[in-house]
Formats: structure tokens, sequence, C-alpha cells
């Protein structure tokens, strides 16, 4: 059985995603063999200090080992140094991109590496 490829981004317009496969989103979470709505209460995420260490978790759990990581349309989503450093301390390759450029990087990614992202469509 091959690697699980991660779903294409086919769309993006403020607020709004659309996933290979079907699926629309505002904040998603997209991984090896799947997507599904980034809901920033399960974690306590906000803007500022921005995507906590469980919100990657998640992507690695699936098979991430290239994490892409939105700062927003407005680059207004921070990142906590913790979730950085958990990162760092797996190996795990990162990018921090506003979320257009995130969203060119990580579609070029998706056939050839296990990519996981967290997408914020505004702000």
């Amino acid at each position: 059985m091959g690697r699980k490829t991660s779903p294409r981004i086919l769309h993006l317009s403020w607020g709004h995603m659309k996933i290979e496969g079907g699926g629309s989103f505002k904040d998603a979470k997209l991984y090896p063999g799947g997507a599904r709505v980034w809901n920033w209460n399960e974690t306590g995420t906000e803007h500022s200090p921005g995507i906590q260490p469980a919100d990657v978790q998640e992507l690695l759990d699936h098979g991430a080992r290239v994490v892409v990581l939105t700062k927003g349309i407005s680059e207004q989503l921070q990142v906590k140094s913790e979730t950085l450093q958990m990162l760092e301390d797996r190996g795990v390759e990162y990018h921090h991109l506003q979320t257009e450029k995130a969203v060119r990087l990580y579609n070029e990614m998706r056939d050839r590496q296990a990519v996981g992202g967290l997408f914020h469509s505004t702000c």
C-alpha cells in the first residue's frame, strides 16, 4: 500500500477554502489521507499567541513529515514558540507563510512529501 496523499486545495478566497474531495472550510487541518475543520476552540487557539502544539500534533499523528502553518490572509495569525520548538525537537520541517503563499507551497509539496497544514482563510 502506498503513501497517503494530502488533499489538494482547489480554491481559496476570504473566509472559504474548497478541498479536493468536496470539503469546504473557513479554517482547515489538512494531512496525509484527509482533512477536517480546524476548530480553534478545541485547543484555545487565538491570533495571539497563535497556533498551539496540540493543533500541530494531530497533523503529525496522521503522518505529516512536513508542516505548513499559515499566518492568515493579512498575516495576523501567530505561532506559539512552544509549537515551533516541538517541531524543531522532532526534526519536522515547517514553513510559516501568508495563506496564499502557504497554499501554493502545500499544493506543490503534496504529491512528493507527507505534508500537513493548518490553513486560516481570513485575517
